[in-house]
């Protein structure tokens, strides 16, 4: 080789080790701790590289100038950072990254039985956590279903004008629908659906997790509009002792008491949490209170064992206790109702719920991950709908054994199920006729259950979960259903999932409508009922985008179900209720769509909207099909949350705005002065109309902080009474033949002061 050939390639060698010495190297963090699977890219370019399980990443070959690296990762805030670097460089950098509002980096298990981070799960998953919750609503006071209010498409439905029972809808079907899971465990069925939501408080909820549609694969009957899973605290991460107190304008007031034992060999949570509810406003002037009275009492505790063998075992337990009570003032004032309850003079509802939960998960110690996730709870409720007295008790016992095994790119999971369930009350519902007159006869069901999950990685883009269940009932036999869960990543950060299923729903009808006691009406049930079948699609698209240096989230949902054998309460009949399985069909079909921005500053805003078709199809006395809207299923809703924090000074705002559309109202007559109906019926259609609420925080030293706020700033009330038949001359305010309870779409509680203090020692 001749001389000059020699040096060009010495010249060529040199300046390419040259080049690979030019480098810019470091690690990606937040608060010290590395993030995992970071990406660090030049802008403009194809060339950067992803951070391993130290942080640390290493971009080789890069071009002595001036560069600029934009930084991001799932659940932070993306970064970009200008960098000088000269010819043979190796420059050394430590980046920090803010945690995102977005969410994205949140594990969640409800929709797989498995911890996913929000972006792997192939089911869409929504989840509200207890920091989210107490920017916006009042800690001391909020419960699980003052939390979903907070959720775009879910909705509080108030079933009783009097007594302001509540329960929580899913796109527009009614509460029972819902399956309200702790810790993963089914516990909320029947009668506690309307009963026990309220004794959930905000002190026990680490976080909720939401799946919208049928999960009866996984969660049985109940879980036919959805899942909301209660995520209890874990003892390891609550401060050794909180305090929680607050009082609003209506002179009302609420607590929570909370303290942590940590040992090596266990650790503990032990909170109270209580209300107090004693004032009478009657400003729409229909006699009755406005707003619920109350003492309820809820005692929480939570323990982590921690066994040699490192397996999980944590078991929980909560007592609630509630005396709930409305009606005339001469019922609530004094206390009056201890003695009144059952009058048939002087109109009130007096409700006492007793009720106990022991739950939790213990994983075998065996070579194979096998846990058996179990709960128990005994529901006593002791009740006077006006002179009607109603008494009932539920116990549920449930286990569920559940096998997670990893089989390549293939997850399995496959579970037994075994639910007891045992129902008792002084009605119509549990009465045989036999030789010997009539008996008692306690509704007492065994159901046993398999299912069968597979969650099949086929690419890096594509996953396919597929799943069946089956479950044998005492009077309909084996019931199954099946699901079909598909996700595909267009890209790093757009991802499509659909979802095809079925779901059942069995339907106990006494525990979950307690229209048939409160007011006048009389109940009628055409036929045996049968279970409720629905037939699901859905369709979500999710992109997550940066715009500068802040990032955001466009959510968008549609969905459609379809459901045969439903049982829709008709009240069509004057003073009946007449319920039966519809010969015809039902639908609910929506839209939904939520888009969140995390700016770079201390704002973040979120706005959500929902358009949902809920209807029955009936034939008429002509055999024609005749659709109408399902009652109290909202058109069209919307949620509007932004909370702004200044860090220096410790303060944060949050507001929230929530739009509640049109919906269908039961057909009902207004009385005359005679006490005669008027021969023109109430709305049968709502007005639309928004909620405003605004939240400020303040954060001292030592733990302390103060928050106060407004409840319904602009004090929008229903501009109607909830109560009808309540002025009839004819009979004593209550106990008209025409009385009724059911036309509550709107809340009367007016607008609302709130200030509350919290303290944490940590």
């Amino acid at each position: 080789m001749s001389f000059k050939y020699c040096i060009a390639y010495f010249l060529i060698v040199f300046n390419s080790i040259v080049q690979a010495q030019t480098s810019i190297s470091g690690k990606v963090l937040h608060e010290g701790e590395p993030i995992v699977g970071a990406t660090v890219q030049i802008v403009g370019t194809k060339t950067g590289a992803v951070a391993d399980v130290n942080g640390y990443f290493k971009i080789e070959n890069v071009e002595s100038n001036e560069v600029s690296l934009e930084i991001r990762a799932i659940g932070y805030k993306p970064t970009t950072k200008t960098v000088k670097i000269s010819s043979g460089e190796n420059q050394q950098l430590n980046i920090n990254l803010e945690i995102s509002n977005l969410g994205l980096d949140e594990v969640v298990i409800t929709g797989t039985m498995q911890p996913k981070y929000i972006t792997d799960s192939p089911v869409k998953v929504e989840v509200v956590t207890s920091n989210y919750m107490n920017t916006f609503t009042p800690a001391a006071a909020s419960s699980i279903v003052e939390g979903i209010k907070l959720v775009n498409g879910i909705q509080q439905v108030t079933a009783c004008g009097v007594c302001f029972t509540n329960s929580i809808s899913i796109n527009g079907l009614p509460g029972p629908y819902t399956a309200i899971l702790m810790d993963g465990t089914p516990i909320y069925g029947s009668l506690a659906s309307v009963y026990g939501l309220n004794g959930i408080p905000s002190m026990i909820i680490d976080r909720f997790e939401v799946i919208k549609g049928p999960s009866s694969t996984l969660y049985g009957s109940e879980a036919v509009a959805g899942v909301i899973n209660v995520i209890t605290k874990d003892p390891d991460k609550q401060p050794s002792f909180s305090v929680d107190v607050m009082g609003t304008s209506h002179l009302e007031s609420f607590g929570n008491i909370a303290g942590t034992i940590k040992g090596e060999k266990a650790s503990g949570f032990l909170g109270l949490n209580y209300a107090y509810i004693n004032d009478f406003d009657d400003d729409n002037k229909d006699g009755f209170g406005d707003n619920i009275n109350l003492d309820r009492y809820s005692l929480f505790t939570k323990w982590d064992i921690k066994r040699p063998s490192k397996k999980r075992f944590t078991i929980a337990g909560k007592v609630y206790y509630e005396d709930r009570r409305n009606g005339v003032e001469e019922f609530l004032v004094n206390r009056n109702y201890k003695e009144l309850r059952g009058s048939d003079e002087v109109y009130g509802e007096s409700i006492y719920t007793e009720r106990a939960e022991l739950f939790g998960t213990y994983q075998l110690n065996s070579l194979e991950n096998i846990r058996l996730d179990y709960s128990f709870s005994t529901h006593n409720q002791d009740s006077y709908y006006g002179a009607d007295h109603y008494k009932a008790e539920q116990h549920i016992g449930f286990a569920n054994l559940v096998w997670d095994k990893p089989l390549d790119s293939h997850n399995l999971i496959v579970g037994l199920t075994n639910r007891y369930q045992s129902y008792d009350d002084n009605t119509v519902a549990t009465r045989d006729s036999t030789s010997n007159g009539i008996v008692n006869k306690p509704d007492n069901q065994y159901i046993p259950g398999v299912f069968v999950q597979d969650e099949w990685q086929i690419s890096k883009k594509f996953m396919m979960l597929t799943g069946v269940r089956l479950d044998h009932y005492n009077l309909h036999g084996p019931i199954l259903s099946p699901r079909l869960n598909l996700k595909y990543k267009l890209g790093p950060w757009t991802s499509v999932r659909t979802n095809l299923g079925t779901g059942f729903r069995v339907v106990n009808l006494f525990t979950e409508d307690h229209a048939f006691v409160s007011g006048q009406r009389e109940v009628e049930i055409q036929g045996d009922l049968k279970p409720e079948q629905s037939y699901n699609a859905s369709i979500n698209i999710n992109h997550v985008y940066t715009i500068g240096e802040s990032q955001g989230m466009i959510d968008i949902d549609a969905y459609y179900t379809y459901f045969t054998n439903k049982i829709i309460p008709d009240y069509d009949t004057p003073n009946k209720i007449i319920y039966a399985n519809t010969e015809g069909h039902a639908i609910t079909k929506g839209l939904g769509f939520n888009v969140n921005h995390d700016f770079q500053g201390p704002l973040a805003i979120s706005v959500g909207f929902n358009w949902q078709d809920v209807t029955q199809t009936e034939p008429n006395e002509f055999e024609e099909l005749v659709t109408s809207d399902i009652e109290f299923a909202q058109q069209y809703s919307g949620v509007i949350t932004a909370n702004y924090e200044f860090k220096r000074a410790g303060i944060t705002l949050g507001y929230t705005a929530r739009l509640s559309g049109p919906m269908a109202l039961p057909e009902v007559f207004d009385l005359d002065e005679s006490g005669n109906p008027l021969p023109n019926a109430r709305p049968t259609e709502s007005d639309p109309f928004y909620i405003h609420n605004f939240q400020v925080t303040k954060s001292f030293n030592k733990g302390w902080s103060v928050y106060g706020g407004l409840q319904n700033i602009f004090d929008y009330r229903q501009p109607i009474s909830p109560l009808v038949g309540f002025n009839d001359p004819n009979a004593n305010i209550g106990f008209s033949e025409s009385f009724d309870t059911s036309y509550a779409f709107a809340p009367i509680h007016g607008r609302e002061l709130y200030l509350g203090v919290r303290w944490n020692l940590n």
